[in-house]
């Protein structure tokens, strides 16, 4: 599948702290009520960064965004399934169209961010699998690049070893976009970038942008695998949102998920997936604080 929008820039010197000789645990199987030591002194995954937590989605028979109590104007090919922690979303060729959410939806509210969430998903030969959409509201959108885009690229075909995650980001400080992004591609394995196995097995998935640093990053099962080359966007400054914004679980935003002035494109499939523990910070995640959340939500804590 056509890779979109990599503003390729000079690479960076690779220094260790890439964690280039660490490699990450991929089995989904834990045995609950013997935990390893968690950095950080954590005890639950609440604990990590409650005070810049934005948004939060636990998925344990409900839909609703549990911090603000909004739950979704378009239910779309939903259930629930078994998840790391309790229950998780299952979506089948399905979405979630939430109304604004009052946290997720001023000017500054995002300006470092980060998003964590465990995925469930293979490549299927055809189609991108989003996960995660903040747009600007329905009337006013009409792009499928926007705030927030994490995703994966799971077009490439279904055999392939390996998936690539994919996450843009967008700023709005004169009214257009400027827009950045990132991926775990190109380039050399273990120097540029880390693969991720396209195994079915639960991921956790957390995109992070610092806005002190310029940099954004993404990790999975708490190990930074996306491309070196392309994580810092010198100049990008802090996110300035547009409002009013409204978020998507499952797709674009585009008219198949309600934004009429969006154009739906051959590669904006709806996704076929679970996610779990989805969570939206107002800040850039430390690496303490991912290896936490990996960990503790792993073992239902």
């Amino acid at each position: 599948m056509k890779k979109y929008n990599l503003i390729i820039v000079t690479a960076l010197f690779v220094t260790g702290s890439f964690l280039a000789c660490t490699k990450a645990d991929y089995n989904d199987t834990v045995t609950k009520g013997d935990p390893p030591p968690v950095p950080g002194g954590f005890v639950n995954s609440s604990e990590v960064a409650a005070s810049s937590l934005l948004a939060y989605w636990n998925f344990d028979d409900s839909k609703a965004e549990t911090k603000s109590k909004k739950t979704p104007l378009v239910d779309s090919n939903s259930s629930f399934v078994a998840g790391l922690k309790g229950r998780a979303l299952q979506l089948n060729k399905g979405y979630l169209l939430y109304p604004t959410i009052d946290a997720l939806n001023s000017t500054n509210a995002l300006a470092s961010c980060s998003v964590s969430l465990w995925i469930k998903v293979v490549n299927n030969g055809s189609t991108f699998s989003e996960f995660f959409t903040l747009a600007r509201d329905t009337t006013k959108e009409n792009d499928w690049l926007n705030i927030l885009n994490v995703g994966v690229e799971t077009g490439h075909a279904s055999g392939d070893a390996n998936m690539d995650l994919h996450t843009w980001i967008g700023t709005y400080p004169a009214g257009t976009r400027n827009g950045a992004d990132n991926i775990n591609d190109y380039g050399a394995v273990g120097v540029d970038y880390q693969t991720v196995p396209n195994s079915g097995n639960w991921i956790h998935y957390v995109m992070r942008y610092d806005a002190s640093t310029e940099n954004i990053d993404l990790y999975a099962n708490s190990i930074r695998v996306s491309n070196n080359n392309f994580r810092h966007r010198g100049g990008f400054g802090p996110i300035v949102s547009p409002t009013p914004t409204q978020v998507v679980l499952g797709g674009f935003s585009n008219t198949s998920t309600h934004f009429p002035l969006s154009s739906t494109l051959g590669f904006h499939g709806l996704l076929n997936g679970a996610m779990d523990e989805l969570r939206v910070y107002s800040k850039a995640l430390t690496d303490v604080e991912i290896s936490a959340l990996y960990q503790l939500e792993k073992q239902g804590r």
